[in-house]
């Protein structure tokens, strides 16, 4: 892992170590820690790859995008690129922890779908059938990234795409009530989501995003509503405020570069956007935020 600095959140980019397969890398907490940097782990960072941690013993707590969970044994813990997160005390688990690089899952294949789909959980917590099958196939993954070694170099990448898709499977398909099951979400959906993740940042528009994409703008809100609940609009104003948040708590930036960097040029614009989703002010929200910290 390689870090920058970018204001007051951390920057981790991953880079795999000599003679480790491309893509994913598998560790233990305690290999995590001996690599990370003194306090790196408790600071906010935010990721250009997916972390799995996948708890043996222990507990803790973990803060992903302004939510805490709290890791206990047989929890597991799925943070996806570009979500901002915070360990607690590391040193009070032990347990696996697997990176894997965007695209490594073949793409547009229904398991990169899953990893990537930012509705899926962060936290799980099997149990009974469903803790042992999970176990089995982090343990499964973690000894075949060890002893791959000898096999050629793109069979040990394929051996291990198929087991993290074997895990992958088991996280989406846990055992829940009947009926609780949402269908995987449709092409349009998928595309304008990942449209979204590209361009909040400079495009708050439906239209923009239908234009580009090919679509009707009804056929996109009737597809974001099915897949996540609510209008297309507020998909993106989600998106938007998300980085909002994330950039007033965890940077010095001025409120108005805030704005601007999720594509306000008007600071009373931006200003009424936030107040109105948020209930407060940025910069009460900036000070309420460190105050919780």
């Amino acid at each position: 892992m390689v870090k920058k600095r970018h204001d007051a959140i951390v920057e981790l980019t991953y880079t795999p170590p000599p003679g480790t397969p491309a893509g994913v890398e598998v560790m233990t907490v305690a290999e995590l820690r001996a690599r990370a940097a003194e306090g790196l782990l408790q600071r906010p960072q935010r990721l250009d790859f997916h972390q799995l941690v996948v708890v043996d013993s222990g507990a803790a707590g973990h803060t992903v995008d302004f939510t805490g969970y709290w890791l206990t044994e047989g929890s597991v813990l799925w943070v996806r690129p570009g979500q901002v997160q915070s360990f607690g005390d590391a040193t009070r688990i032990e347990g696996t922890v697997i990176l894997v690089q965007p695209g490594f899952l073949p793409p547009g294949s229904t398991v990169a779908v899953m990893a990537d789909d930012p509705f899926h959980p962060v936290l799980w917590q099997p149990v009974g059938d469903d803790l042992e099958a999970v176990s089995l196939a982090v343990r499964h993954l973690a000894a075949d990234f060890r002893t791959g070694a000898g096999l050629p170099p793109a069979v040990h990448a394929d051996v291990l795409r198929h087991l993290l898709s074997v895990l992958v499977l088991r996280l989406a398909h846990l055992t829940a009530p009947v009926g609780s099951r949402v269908a995987a979400p449709g092409d349009a959906f998928v595309r304008f989501r990942a449209a979204v993740e590209r361009d909040f940042a400079t495009s708050h528009r439906v239209a923009d995003y239908a234009r580009a994409l090919g679509f009707a703008p009804r056929t996109l809100a009737r597809a974001t509503l099915a897949a996540a609940g609510m209008g297309a609009k507020e998909f993106i104003d989600r998106r938007v405020m998300l980085e909002a948040k994330r950039l007033l708590a965890h940077s010095d930036l001025p409120v108005v570069r805030v704005g601007e960097r999720i594509g306000f040029e008007d600071a009373a614009n931006f200003s009424k956007f936030f107040q109105q989703r948020a209930g407060l002010a940025p910069g009460a929200f900036r000070t309420a935020a460190r105050r919780t910290a």
